[in-house]
């Protein structure tokens, strides 16, 4: 199952999970750049493993289930150690609850769509809330223990305001993509692309 480097890679990322976690409870700033390093070589991993299986042509079924997987697991978890260790205050948490909401939402709506044999690419617009989700959980897994000359807490609050408002956006995009597939005839058309994530 795991015979390529872009499935070892996703897996990988998943791996690194408790790694991550663990790390929180470090001392002093080694519980921020550890954790830090960390997920940014797991954020590295997302943009290699599917790189590598298109360049490849190693997509598999296995592959397009774990990558959108780990992603969640990824950003759930993290998202809760930081709400644990307090770098995210009780409003921004707000916007942490709505990420979440979407994720396990697009779970769902996925796996039904994935019944119907259809396929939902993902959007530009997705992949650039991907992007900032992951950047801002980096600046406020770093938190206070960021450079004294710099608001870093306060920059990773708007990043992830900023990504929970495109998380609104493209999550109703995909949500109504959903809903026209409920209210559809239950047979769909094979590999009928729509939507986006």
């Amino acid at each position: 199952m795991l015979n390529g480097l872009p499935n070892i890679l996703t897996v990988s990322r998943i791996l690194a999970i408790p790694a991550i976690c663990a790390a929180f409870f470090l001392p002093h700033a080694w519980s921020a750049w550890v954790p830090l390093a960390l997920f940014v070589a797991a954020g590295i991993t997302d943009w290699f493993d599917g790189y590598l299986a298109r360049k490849w042509g190693q997509m598999s079924d296995l592959g397009r289930f774990l990558d959108p997987v780990a992603d969640k697991l990824l950003v759930a978890a993290v998202i809760l150690m930081l709400i644990a260790f307090e770098r995210i205050d009780r409003v921004t948490s707000l916007a942490a609850v709505v990420i979440m909401c979407r994720e396990i939402t697009v779970t769902g709506l996925r796996e039904f769509l994935a019944d119907l044999r259809v396929k939902v690419p993902v959007s530009r617009l997705a992949k650039w809330k991907t992007t900032v989700q992951l950047i801002a959980l980096g600046i406020l897994i770093v938190g206070d223990y960021g450079p004294a000359a710099l608001p870093v807490r306060l920059i990773g609050e708007i990043g992830i305001w900023l990504a929970a408002v495109l998380t609104l956006y493209t999550g109703w995009d995909y949500l109504q993509t959903g809903l026209r597939h409920i209210a559809a005839e239950p047979t769909a058309s094979p590999g009928k692309e729509t939507g986006a994530e």
